[in-house]
């Protein structure tokens, strides 16, 4: 008999168990389709243009000229010039290739100088790009094209390096004239998303130029890979970093806490979308306690509603240990950091899981004064057009919305 009841006891727990998570995934699926719908719904009401913006001087480093930009419009013109310019090779790699006045004038450029003998490469990915038509994402034979594909056969799914989409946005011309950062291609970006870029003109551009070659060569058949090297130099004051899920490499995530650890003063960190995960953010709070600055810029509504979500369900815990969170007013897709004048990086890749240990990524880690206070000086400019989160305030929204952070915070993994 008391086997029977253990049964019973048994069999009930478990049917409570089955219960109680079969209501939490409910209630989940209900949070993200309202989500979605007001996603939808404030798309219309999320403001386009008109932020603040500024143009900074190029900078010196040994042989490397460096330039700065947050606004789209002014780095297109000069990726063009760039394509314009070029003798040798064109490689341009980008997340995502609007079908737009603007991603038109970058594919007629590019086919122009490849008719003139240039050797053009091209890599964008194939997901990011489904809603953009076939007919535009066809080149001229003079061209040559990667459309990564994550997934090309059934078996790759079986295997979660193969799951990584190519993030990445670089273009290098003659491997001395390199562009890198958060810009992807098309006229929103031009006028409406705050981002930021950098242009390294001179040795350093070389490495970028070895990691577009590198990626190529690794998703492409042997004879069509391509062969040329471009000379290059050990920088200690600038170097670039990517991520590899096929090589299990993924040392961006790594130099962010490697810097936050060594910040003494301050720590100026803008990101898209702020879903850290426990080491990091342990970091940034560790650093906030013993009395750096900590201040991070983050857009208060972005392109993803469920990002955002996630986001704000760090706040508390940011600001409970001392850490000053900023929600700018516009579309900020920018990925940087500058630490204590001396440290900065400008990259593609966001704090959370899908950019730390998942997509390819790269971002460039710059050792120079000069660079850290511009870095600095952009991110004040940005702090115009954005409002602080005082504590007392969060801890007063609603309890649906605490219900909804709390509902969603599982979900974390998977951005």
């Amino acid at each position: 008999m008391a086997l029977l009841i253990s049964l019973a006891r048994h069999f009930s727990l478990k049917r409570l168990l089955l219960r109680t998570l079969g209501a939490i995934l409910s209630a989940q699926a209900i949070t993200l389709i309202i989500l979605q719908v007001i996603s939808r719904q404030r798309k219309r009401y999320l403001p386009q243009g008109g932020f603040p913006h500024t143009r900074f001087a190029e900078i010196t480093i040994g042989q490397d000229h460096l330039q700065l930009y947050d606004y789209g419009r002014d780095l297109y013109d000069d990726m063009l010039a760039a394509i314009d310019s070029a003798q040798e090779t064109i490689y341009l790699e980008s997340y995502i290739w609007k079908d737009d006045s603007v991603g038109r004038a970058f594919k007629e450029h590019l086919i122009r100088k490849a008719e003139e003998g240039v050797a053009v490469y091209v890599i964008f990915d194939w997901f990011a790009n489904l809603v953009v038509p076939r007919k535009f994402k066809i080149f001229p034979p003079t061209i040559h094209v990667l459309q990564y594909q994550a997934l090309r056969y059934p078996w790759h799914l079986f295997d979660p390096r193969r799951y990584a989409l190519d993030h990445r946005k670089l273009l290098v011309v003659d491997g001395t004239i390199g562009f890198i950062g958060g810009y992807n291609i098309g006229e929103t970006y031009a006028t409406s998303w705050r981002d930021t870029h950098l242009r390294i003109r001179g040795p350093a551009a070389a490495d970028l130029a070895q990691s577009f070659v590198d990626f190529w060569n690794q998703h492409v058949p042997a004879h069509e890979r391509i062969t040329r090297r471009h000379p290059r130099c050990f920088n200690p004051l600038i170097n670039v970093r990517g991520t590899s899920a096929m090589r299990l490499m993924f040392p961006i995530r790594d130099m962010y806490i490697e810097a936050i650890d060594r910040a003494q003063k301050f720590i100026y960190l803008t990101n898209a979308y702020f879903v850290p995960d426990s080491i990091l953010l342990d970091a940034l709070k560790a650093a906030a306690r013993r009395g750096v600055d900590v201040e991070i810029l983050v857009p208060w509504m972005s392109n993803h509603i469920i990002a955002d979500w996630l986001c704000r369900s760090h706040f508390s815990e940011c600001l409970k240990a001392g850490i000053r969170v900023f929600g700018y007013r516009h579309m900020l897709h920018a990925k940087t950091c500058t630490i204590d004048g001396e440290w900065s990086t400008i990259g593609t890749a966001n704090l959370d899981r899908l950019s730390s240990i998942g997509n390819y990524e790269i971002n460039v880690e710059i050792y120079n004064g000069d660079l850290a206070r511009q870095m600095e000086v952009l991110f004040k400019y940005d702090k115009t057009n954005a409002f602080e989160l005082r504590l007392e305030d969060w801890e007063q929204r609603p309890w649906y919305v605490r219900l909804s952070e709390w509902l969603l915070a599982p979900l974390r993994f998977l951005t």
